[in-house]
């Protein structure tokens, strides 16, 4: 996760928390049906409110990693410090939240493949499938705020430098 460095900045979300949170939704979705069947009821129904809700949540998340990114690196705009924590925040959650779903929705989906003759398992695996693009877009929306909030390299802080194969040196 966000482990502080040595220098008291935090390190962007490493690609196996995301992996990690993807297998505990594929286990997660797994149970679901094997619980589902071992109490002989039916496996839920996927609404289609579940992956419209992830999508929309995912074009938000987009929309507000872009708008930041704008914002700090493009016009080079500061930020409220509580804002920015906030935002890092919220984009660490969005992509462990969207591998999570991704996860879980494909487990379930993968479940009902070898049924999909039936109307009941195609709807399930239809839906389930759109889930997990959005649960994919979400995470990607996460990894791109969290990464959009992350602070620019001072560009003045080159041009006080010089070196030797500076040509106003070699004129002195």
């Amino acid at each position: 996760m966000a482990e502080p460095t040595d220098d008291g900045s935090l390190r962007t979300t490493p690609p196996l928390a995301l992996a990690v949170a993807a297998l505990f939704g594929g286990l997660a979705g797994w149970l679901v049906v094997v619980g589902a069947r071992a109490l002989n009821t039916s496996p839920p129904q996927v609404p289609w409110t579940a992956p419209v809700t992830v999508i929309v949540v995912a074009a938000g998340i987009g929309l507000l990693a872009w708008q930041t990114y704008q914002r700090i690196h493009k016009r080079r705009l500061r930020i409220d410090p509580q804002r920015a924590v906030s935002y890092l925040v919220l984009g660490k959650a969005s992509a462990l939240a969207g591998a999570l779903v991704a996860g879980g929705y494909l487990a379930y989906a993968l479940l009902f493949v070898a049924q999909v003759a039936g109307d009941s398992p195609r709807e399930r695996v239809v839906r389930s499938l759109v889930a997990v693009v959005g649960g994919i877009a979400l995470s990607i929306s996460g990894l791109l705020l969290e990464r959009a909030c992350k602070v620019p390299d001072d560009p003045d802080a080159d041009s006080d430098s010089k070196t030797e194969d500076d040509p106003v040196d070699r004129d002195r």
